[in-house]
């Protein structure tokens, strides 16, 4: 038994599962969102946050430590291109897990791992026309001269004068 155990092996030897992170980050940073299971979507967003941090200073250094771990030349153009320059101003949090449910044949959990800041659906970002706050009721405020029935204190009194004649 592993005790201190700090990250999830999946069931891989070293080479293996760096491959597999490398290959997956890759497709995450081309297509903005991937389909896999919930091990290895929170293992994969242990590995490519920091590489996210690492895109928003745009130094030939900080290229070179991010290509070493994705080798792939594309991968690192398309990061420190558009998604740095979406996503690279937010504190932390780049990518977000939503779980789907469980695979059909052996029902493994899977997840939907995407960034932050491409998804449209959950954006904050009001698109198109304003919306209107509506209220249960379509009653309206009573100002400080009003009474009851809505009417004003002047039209009261033109009212209550007219009824005299």
């Amino acid at each position: 038994m592993r005790h201190g155990k700090k990250f999830n092996h999946l069931s891989r030897k070293k080479g293996h599962r760096r491959a597999l992170l490398a290959n997956m980050a890759c497709s995450l940073i081309e297509h903005k969102r991937i389909r896999t299971t919930l091990a290895k979507a929170k293992a994969l967003k242990k590995y490519v946050e920091p590489l996210v941090t690492k895109s928003r200073a745009n130094t030939t250094h900080s290229r070179r430590v991010v290509f070493s771990y994705l080798q792939n030349k594309d991968a690192v153009k398309e990061l420190f291109g558009p998604v740095s320059a979406t996503v690279g101003d937010r504190p932390g949090g780049y990518t977000r897990v939503i779980r789907t449910g469980f695979r059909p044949s052996d029902s493994a959990e899977m997840a939907l791992i995407e960034f932050v800041d491409f998804n449209s659906i959950y954006s904050n970002e009001k698109e198109g026309k304003e919306q209107r706050r509506r209220t249960r009721r379509g009653r309206r405020r009573r100002g400080a001269g009003e009474d009851a029935t809505g009417a004003s204190a002047a039209t009261a009194t033109t009212l209550a004068s007219a009824e005299e004649e």
